[in-house]
């Protein structure tokens, strides 16, 4: 049954109607405002738009996933039209496509990833490097240059000096509606040992409930040049289809989403070469404790993407820690989650921490782990531990919505930012076992950017801060937080979405974020990329030296500058290692060329030896 959709700005008290029919059953359902068939989806826009506040210990789909929405309603459209001219302006200017900045400095040239030559925004990003050929890159983000967001991937084979891009063979999948997908979100890609590719997406239907976790392969040594069938067909490298099909529902209820892959690319390793996926599946409709939840599922390739094993929640339960709010039958279950990272240790050994909101207090969070040991098989629920604590998460930071910024209702941000923001956190494991955690909070802030305070009335001060722990025992437990950015050195400046990867050897372990820290960066809101390098990250005197990586300040993104991309600069960045130990760093880079300000996607490699 098709409906309008209302669109309903709370900020401006504007109500839209907007002439657009989804083919969703919405019948007589409980969705607020039936903007979409998905009442997940509904529910995040019900929230960005002030008409529903975000419970306590509520998780947030996605920000690709949201801004897929938003740009199919109109609302992006509606935002273009209120802003300024010079905003207009600068989109319709054609820009060149490759592009480097130069500085001469030690965090190397700055190249950009994506090679599109529209003004659409790209964000959200990762990259690995393949364990036979480390000049062989692939990465990925969010990209709308074909509509709504979409997942666009890229390669390089020269260690990033130079790109090529694509778009994956994903908008042809038939979702269970028997529709094709529309949108994608949350690109990721991973290298097995042997030198293929593979990335994913989650892939949806704007119009209607259906939603699923794709994945497609390059194979050696294609390196991501263009992607095919995981499926073991004749003349597989020519076969877009079949997709690798990870999990795929028609259930207004579910939305699949943040989702994770990484192989085993260890030869030596007894589960070598297998493929795993980790998500979240939003489910608002289980009848249970609070009425919806979120928990991490898992699911396994052994047959290089072609078929996945049938997913399970591994998030488990733990009365120490997640004894509240539980959407389950078990009130001691963890499922208030979302931001997995799986990684995988040299013995076949599985880790996953996650962002978990099943604590008594809303400005307070935690991040926990969960792992199956090299000698179970990981399909089967039983080979999962409960889920230990890492840290607590000081999830404080202020909410919008913030007109001037951009910053969306329900979202926090770090004004004079208005980038939706969240404290997911990066998991890397080295070759003895050793476990190293990175993430970001507002522990420290306060002040002139009050916890909790309302975004439109706070012009900078906020202190937010990059910290990791680390494990010696295979995650059982975990130190004490280490403040990779004090402010003693750094002062009352913001440093956030932060990542971070060790090497091999455990020497050293990169941790990347976002800086303001650099000139009146904190009270006009440009920022840098900045690299921390952790030498003994596992001792109890760490050494620390830090790179700017940013050849230059990339200018707030707001909108008065860019209306259509104010808001979302993606829910994080990336760092990864090669086999050589050589940082491997992208972002999102609000430094448009010819004058404009906009997202594309840059890479660097300090002190690259190859």
């Amino acid at each position: 049954m098709g409906s309008r959709i209302r669109i309903l700005a709370a900020a401006a008290a504007l109500v839209l109607v907007v002439g657009m029919t989804f083919a969703g059953a919405l019948g007589d359902s409980k969705v607020s405002s039936g903007r979409t068939g998905n009442a997940v989806l509904n529910r995040a826009l019900d929230i960005e738009f002030g008409l529903a506040d975000r419970g306590r210990g509520e998780q947030l789909v996605s920000s690709g996933a949201v801004y897929a929405v938003l740009a199919a309603t109109g609302e992006l459209d509606r935002r273009a039209d209120t802003g300024k001219e010079a905003g207009r302006a600068a989109r319709n200017q054609t820009l060149g496509c490759a592009n480097r900045f130069t500085g001469g400095g030690p965090g190397g040239d700055n190249v950009r990833v994506n090679q599109d030559c529209s003004l659409r925004r790209q964000a959200e990003e990762v990259v690995v490097a393949n364990p036979t050929n480390p000049k062989n890159l692939i990465a990925g983000q969010n990209d709308s240059r074909i509509g709504f967001n979409h997942c666009g991937y890229d390669f390089s084979f020269d260690g990033g000096k130079t790109w090529g891009d694509q778009i994956p063979p994903f908008y042809q999948f038939i979702l269970k509606d028997g529709h094709t997908a529309d949108a994608c979100s949350d690109p990721t890609a991973t290298f097995d040992s042997l030198g293929n590719a593979y990335v994913g997406g989650i892939v949806f239907d704007i119009n209607s409930d259906a939603n699923a976790l794709v994945v497609a392969k390059s194979n050696a040594p294609i390196g991501g040049a263009f992607y095919h069938t995981p499926a073991s067909v004749s003349f597989q490298t020519f076969r877009d289809t079949p997709l690798g099909v990870i999990a795929s529902d028609n259930n207004p209820n579910i939305f699949h989403d943040k989702e994770f892959i990484v192989a085993d690319a260890t030869a030596s390793s007894a589960k070598h070469d297998n493929v795993y996926a980790t998500w979240t599946l939003f489910d608002s409709g289980t009848g249970k404790g609070v009425g919806g939840h979120s928990p991490i599922f898992f699911s396994q390739s052994t047959n290089g993407g072609a078929t996945w094993s049938k997913g399970i929640e591994i998030s488990g339960a733990n009365a120490a820690i997640c004894a509240i709010f539980s959407g389950e039958s078990d009130p001691k279950a963890c499922d208030q989650d979302q931001g997995s990272h799986p990684v995988i240790g040299v013995d076949g050994a599985i880790y996953v921490s996650f962002n978990n909101g099943n604590t008594p207090d809303p400005g307070i969070q935690q991040q926990l782990l969960v792992k199956c040991p090299a000698n179970k098989d990981c399909s089967q629920l039983a080979s999962w531990s409960v889920p230990v604590k890492i840290t607590d998460d000081i999830a404080t930071q202020p909410i919008g919505p913030s007109g001037t910024s951009g910053c969306p209702g329900g979202r926090q941000c770090l004004p004079p930012n208005g980038y939706r923001m969240n404290d997911f956190g990066a998991l890397s494991v080295d070759n003895s076992g050793k476990l190293y955690f990175v993430w970001s909070d507002f522990r420290n802030g306060g002040g002139a950017c009050p916890a909790l305070g309302n975004a439109a009335t706070i012009a900078g001060g906020c202190d937010n801060d990059v910290f990791y722990a680390h494990s010696t025992d295979g995650g059982a437990t975990w130190s004490s937080p280490f403040n990779v950015t004090p402010k003693a050195r750094f002062g009352v400046t913001a440093q956030w979405q932060a990542w971070g990867a060790v090497t091999a050897d455990g020497r050293t372990l990169f941790v990347g974020y976002y800086d303001r820290s650099y000139g009146t960066c904190e009270t006009t809101g440009c920022n840098d990329i900045t690299l921390a390098t952790v030498e003994h990250a596992a001792t109890a005197s760490p050494s620390i030296k830090y790179t700017r990586i940013t050849t230059s300040s990339m200018p707030n993104l707001v909108p008065a500058n860019n209306p259509i991309e104010a808001g979302f600069l993606g829910d994080y960045m990336w760092v990864s290692v090669d086999v050589h130990g050589n940082p491997l760093i992208v972002w999102a880079d609000t430094r448009g060329l010819n004058g404009t300000v906009e997202e594309d996607i840059y890479f660097a490699s300090p002190e690259r030896d190859d």
